[in-house]
């Protein structure tokens, strides 16, 4: 590794010198790791060393960061995107731990998870849906299939308000509901194209024409169509490129699916992955609007990779009143 030009790489994110020769050390470390075992810069072998820093307590948000950074500096999107599954939706376990003791007691929520507990930071995608869907089982088991739903449709990811009041703020300047709703497209194909242009990846993954037609021709995806006081929203797949070349009906599921916590299984189908889950995805796309209106809205999941489906696709109801305070 040249190690003046990742520390230089790491001066750019504005870290202390301790913490810069702690990420030169472990992305040492790291390389090691690749070269005693697989010798491949690859997938597995970024999540074989990540388990290794489980096992050592190592496995902190930072330390998962620096081989993130390490991938970014050797060109080698693997790893990145290896990490970034990491840490994508990391904290939904946490979350839906908190939020079952919460909302259904200690009791329950020991229950629930009994045998199980939190997955650690850093644990491989293939292993997550382990311990994630029979605690959904136990849930539904437990308080019942609309309560689960009530609790998973408010979002197991961390979403601050703050996060989006910048969306409220271009709601309120906006002609009406369906010029913001056009405004917000045209905006998400031009940071897809950006992306393209400049030969990034957009989150994990390749932007490509046909991707940019796909998402063009279809204001409902990551945008919305309005129907009345309803916002129907789709996804766009997590990888958009494969997912519109693949044939096989499992694998087109697969590259449609963001779940961390579920998108390997779907491949393998090793285990029973409820749709209830996805009502969590739902939460995520009605959170913006819950900001722009200030109040808590209903979603519906209307199609999901988990029911079958080949996407993603939810009805936000809104309030009948389309004003903002």
């Amino acid at each position: 590794m040249d190690t003046e030009g990742f520390r230089e790489l790491l001066k750019t994110r504005k870290l202390t010198e301790e913490k810069i020769a702690a990420s030169i050390a472990l992305a040492e470390q790291f390389e090691a790791f690749i070269d005693t075992t697989s010798g491949q810069p690859d997938t597995e072998t970024t999540w074989a060393f990540c388990t290794i820093l489980i096992e050592e307590g190592q496995n902190t948000y930072d330390n998962l960061l620096t081989v993130a950074r390490y991938g970014i500096f050797m060109k080698n999107n693997d790893i990145y995107i290896a990490i970034l599954e990491l840490l994508d939706g990391a904290e939904a376990q946490p979350n839906l731990y908190q939020k079952v003791g919460d909302m259904f007691g200690e009791a329950v929520r020991d229950e629930v998870f009994a045998g199980i507990g939190v997955s650690p930071l850093g644990k491989p995608p293939p292993e997550k849906p382990y311990d994630m869907f029979p605690v959904i089982e136990r849930l539904i088991d437990k308080v019942g299939q609309k309560e689960s739903e009530r609790l998973l449709s408010t979002c197991l990811r961390d979403l601050p308000d703050k996060y989006f009041r910048n969306e409220r703020r271009k709601y309120v300047k906006a002609l009406d509901i369906d010029d913001y709703l056009k405004k917000k497209h045209r905006s998400f194909v031009r940071w897809i194209r950006k992306s393209q242009r400049e030969g990034e990846l957009f989150f994990a993954q390749e932007i490509t024409d046909e991707v940019v037609a796909f998402v063009k021709g279809n204001q409902e995806i990551e945008s919305g169509v309005r129907e009345g006081n309803i916002i129907y929203v789709s996804k766009i797949p997590y990888n958009a490129k494969h997912y519109l070349n693949e044939t096989d009906p499992t694998l087109k599921r697969y590259y449609a699916c963001h779940c961390p916590w579920a998108r390997e299984a779907i491949k393998n189908g090793n285990i029973r992955l409820n749709a209830v889950f996805c009502n969590c995805s739902g939460g995520f796309h009605k959170k913006p609007w819950e900001v722009i209106f200030d109040q808590t809205l209903q979603v519906e999941v209307l199609e999901s990779v988990l029911k079958g489906d080949f996407r993603c696709r939810f009805a936000i109801h809104l309030p009948e009143k389309l004003e903002v305070a």
